[in-house]
């Protein structure tokens, strides 16, 4: 078992997918010319790239032409926040968030604030859960913009977005989400969410890292994320970086099938199960009322320390929900929103499945944290 090696850390990054790996040979040989020249070599980049982003609005259920591609999830949200702000400037000056976004979203709107933005945080309940009601209250008539994610990195509690996205447009505002961890494991088309900008990273979804995508409702005002020439429709300039272009396409093309999204969410139920079962009150689900990504376990070993949990599980790689400074231990800002008391919060450990993870593995995990964190401390 020492040297047994099992990835369950599949919410930070995941594997290429073989469609995704076949799709790049072409470009990393024959395939070299400019998408913008207009001969030979640049006519099948171009192309290819024109088939990447029919294959990502597919996955989304959008038109070609609403899809940005980008250099990630990141950039995704850097450029909806800040784009819808300096573009709508002229209605208005306000922003409505929750208190439990990615630091891609809480640091842009921050910067913002630096520009003249007003931000409201909108809290969570113990489930993470963000209250659409919450949201309808703090809307205003200056505001311009909801940013509220489909699915927590973290604990995975899944968001009511058609409901907050029915609620900014009632008032003239414009909805975002940040679906990096919900694309490819969830319906995400947009005209269910209701959403006027939904961001897409990558690397979540089994496409290579620095590569992702922003999807722009027709009609939406957006300012430039680059300037320079008129790439993507004149609002991201740079020469299109079609290797990785085509292996989103690509991933995004499997996703639109959801495979093994049942089997997952069974694997992962089952290893919460297991651990109930062998450990009792010493481990607690966050999220466990709310519904959830069908591969994401965020577990507190209580009376417990994360960092020291996974460090009794040799070979594993998964996630701590907490951080350790100088002999004291932080929740990270998804669990204190939450309300999960320290006691719990610090022995966070999230373990995240993916399309390859078996049972036999999971087996093996639970035996150890039944050795490790059953142990008294």
């Amino acid at each position: 078992m020492q040297d047994q090696r099992i990835y369950l850390d599949f919410n930070a990054s995941t594997p290429l997918a073989p469609e995704a790996v076949e799709a790049m040979r072409p470009f990393l040989s024959a395939h070299f010319g400019n998408p913008s020249s207009h001969h030979w070599a640049g006519a099948p980049a171009k192309a290819a790239v024109e088939r990447a982003r029919a294959q990502v609005a597919a996955l989304l259920g959008a038109e070609p032409g609403e899809i940005v591609l980008t250099s990630g999830g990141t950039e995704a949200n850097n450029h909806a926040l800040i784009g819808a702000f300096l573009a709508n400037r002229d209605r208005g000056d306000h922003l409505v968030t929750s208190a439990v976004e990615h630091p891609a979203v809480l640091k842009p709107l921050q910067f913002l604030q630096t520009l003249g933005a007003q931000v409201t945080v909108v809290g969570v309940d113990r489930q993470g859960r963000v209250d659409p009601d919450q949201v309808r209250r703090a809307l205003t008539r200056r505001t311009i913009l909801v940013s509220v994610m489909h699915a927590n990195n973290e604990v995975g509690t899944v968001q009511p977005i058609a409901e907050i996205a029915a609620l900014a447009r009632a008032t003239g505002a414009l909805m975002h989400t940040d679906a990096a961890q919900s694309v490819g494991k969830l319906p995400t088309r947009v005209s269910d969410l209701g959403v006027d900008l939904l961001s897409v990273a990558g690397h979540k979804l089994y496409a290579p890292k620095g590569v992702g995508a922003l999807y722009v409702r027709r009609g939406t005002r957006l300012a430039p994320f680059m300037h320079g020439a008129g790439h993507e429709s004149g609002r991201r300039a740079g020469t299109e970086n079609v290797l990785l272009d085509v292996a989103l396409g690509a991933a995004c093309e499997v996703a639109a099938r959801l495979p093994g999204v049942d089997a997952v969410r069974a694997l992962r139920d089952r290893f919460e199960a297991s651990l109930r079962e062998a450990l009792g009150p010493r481990v607690t689900v966050n999220g466990a009322g709310a519904e959830r990504l069908p591969n994401t376990s965020s577990l507190n070993f209580v009376g417990r320390v994360g960092a020291d949990v996974l460090a009794a599980l040799p070979g594993v790689a998964a996630s701590t929900g907490s951080a350790c400074h100088a002999g004291s231990v932080e929740l990270s800002s998804v669990l204190a929103a939450m309300g999960v008391p320290a006691q719990e919060g610090m022995g966070a450990v999230r373990f995240s499945l993916g399309r390859t993870t078996t049972w036999e593995e999971l087996e093996s995990v639970v035996s150890m944290l039944t050795a490790t964190a059953g142990a008294r401390p």
